[in-house]
């Protein structure tokens, strides 16, 4: 299981650009309710999108997360979706607009979010194989698909030892 060490940095939960921290170990719920915490994904690198379906920007980055997915799974790539919507009807209609294989989670309290120390939705977390998120991007300054992938990408080349 992944220890939790976030920095706290001017009190806001968040680290510095540069700096690294280790992901929360937080509980999660699949779509059946199911529990699932990222410490469950050691080892893989894990794109951790967070969003709610009142964000428009949100629905607009679906789709490319469905291509990350597709392109990266077999590689030891973990997308998921984690949705922050407070009522889980909203989530469920948004889903049903927005087809998609990736893995969604669901965090009506924001427990994750707040673990994670994100401000607003978009917001994407990349960790690496150790746990470390090494890349976080946030609201309007969200990345473009081919950015992911240039983070992914680097992230694959690395050494596992």
């Amino acid at each position: 299981m992944l220890l939790i060490a976030i920095n706290i940095v001017s009190g806001s939960g968040r680290a510095d650009a540069g700096d690294r921290w280790r992901v929360p170990s937080v509980e999660l719920r699949g779509p059946k309710g199911t529990p699932a915490r990222l410490s469950d994904f050691k080892g893989q690198i894990v794109l951790v999108k967070f969003w709610a379906s009142w964000c428009p920007q949100c629905a607009e980055v679906f789709a490319s997360l469905d291509g990350l997915d597709r392109d990266y799974r077999a590689r030891g790539v973990e997308v998921i979706a984690v949705n922050v919507d407070e009522h889980r009807n909203n989530a469920d209609a948004f889903l049903k607009a927005h087809p998609s294989r990736v893995r969604v989670l669901f965090d009506p309290r924001a427990r994750a979010f707040a673990a994670f120390g994100a401000s607003g939705v978009p917001a994407s977390f990349l960790i690496d194989r150790r746990g470390v998120v090494r890349h976080s991007h946030e609201g309007e300054t969200d990345v473009s698909a081919g950015e992911y992938r240039a983070e992914i990408d680097a992230l694959l080349a690395e050494s596992t030892r």
